[in-house]
């Protein structure tokens, strides 16, 4: 049983468990305790090293995928097109799969996918955008992957995208694309990438109109259901209880959250200051909670990512300003460049940069938030987390400011 849906393999026939992204050990460690011996092998790919029984754990490259993303992707290839029609298969998909699991269209090279991915992250273009390239791209990505087997099987999905959104979670390998060559085409330009792009992409790109480069499947192979498993508004509503649970108001604003990091933090704290002037000393802290996944402009080539530029740019609007405190962490306990999940912000840290003389402006120009955020004691580092629903803010309002 999935949710409400009931699969029933041929008699005799075991399981197979294959999976891609942050969560694929967390997920197949999951899955194999319910199945136990039903399990007849299987292959996820991590980004981390793990052992698992009956099933192989292979390592892919994340944010820009190398060598391991195509050994990974090259394996899942021929173990899901080796089943046959009587087979039967679980899939775990998570965020991370864009870049864990790879193989070029030729006749593009792994270089020139690597470039790509450099400039998509260093130009800010958001997820859904950023994948659509990628899927073009890509012989297993816009349900290229599915497409290779003829074995039923059911896709577990974790969401890290906004609207949970099928043909964006880890650039869809077992479902199907909507986006079409010249979508790319648009998104490259509009972002000033076309005439940067690798010469071989944009041959390729320009193949497209004539009908000489293959389209994404625009229908999705009809023996493989996708189910929704967790997604950034399940961990919001969880967050909440929890806030309720510590005697805190609580109020799940949005799990929408995007665009420029700077900007949805002067948004927050404007949020923040409009309640802090409206609520009464006797009143207990306000928790706001906010998901989604905001991006970031390079500028510099400092340490940090979204969440802590978040914070960095929301502590310039804090300042000293008492009964504001702000988290910001990515659920899979990453931040971009960084080895912290996120930070925390309040007066205290900006009295604690003052006291050290470090310029909040300079670190943002740079993009360097997590340098200025281990200098001031404002980092989180969790370690990679086993999970991958995006990121989650809270805003604590009022209370003990202390």
């Amino acid at each position: 049983m999935v949710g409400d849906r009931r699969y029933a393999p041929e008699p005799g026939r075991k399981v197979f468990v294959f999976g891609s992204g942050k969560a694929s050990v967390g997920m197949a460690k999951a899955v194999s305790e319910i199945l136990g011996d039903r399990v007849a092998g299987g292959l996820v790919v991590s980004s981390y090293e793990a052992e698992l029984d009956r099933i192989d754990v292979v390592v892919g490259a994340h944010p820009v995928p190398d060598a391991q993303s195509v050994h990974a992707a090259e394996r899942l290839m021929s173990a899901l097109s080796g089943l046959s029609e009587e087979d039967f298969f679980i899939y775990l998909l998570s965020g991370g799969s864009s870049a864990l699991i790879e193989k070029p269209i030729s006749p593009l090279t792994l270089q020139d996918l690597q470039e790509m991915s450099r400039m998509l992250l260093a130009a800010g273009v958001p997820i859904d955008e950023m994948n659509a390239v990628r899927k073009h791209l890509s012989l297993v990505k816009g349900g290229r992957l599915g497409a290779m087997t003829k074995a039923r099987g059911v896709v577990l999905v974790l969401s890290d995208v906004i609207g949970d959104d099928l043909e964006t979670i880890g650039s869809a390998p077992l479902y199907k694309d909507r986006s079409t060559i010249e979508d790319v085409r648009d998104i490259l330009a509009r972002y000033g990438l076309w005439e940067k792009a690798p010469a071989a992409l944009r041959v390729l790109m320009e193949q497209g109109p004539a009908g000489k480069m293959e389209e994404t499947p625009k229908a999705a192979n009809p023996g493989i259901d996708h189910v929704v498993v967790g997604s950034n508004r399940k961990a919001l509503r969880r967050a909440k209880e929890k806030a309720l649970s510590l005697g805190l108001e609580a109020h799940l604003v949005t799990d929408r959250l995007k665009g420029e990091a700077r900007e949805a933090a002067k948004s927050i704290v404007a949020m923040g200051r409009k309640f802090l002037a409206s609520r009464m000393p006797e009143q207990p802290p306000l928790c706001l909670l906010f998901g989604g996944e905001t991006t970031v402009t390079l500028r510099g080539n400092g340490k940090g990512g979204r969440n802590q530029e978040l914070c960095l740019a929301a502590l310039r609007e804090i300042r000293d300003q008492g009964g504001l405190l702000l988290l910001c962490a990515g659920t899979d306990g990453i931040d971009g460049s960084s080895e912290a999940a996120g930070a925390l912000v309040d007066a205290s840290v900006w009295t604690r940069a003052r006291e050290m003389n470090l310029s909040l402006d300079d670190f943002l120009d740079r993009n360097d938030s997590s340098s200025f955020l281990e200098r001031t004691g404002g980092v989180i580092v969790t370690g990679p987390t086993g999970t991958n629903v995006m990121d989650i803010s809270i805003l604590l309002v009022g209370g003990n400011e202390s």
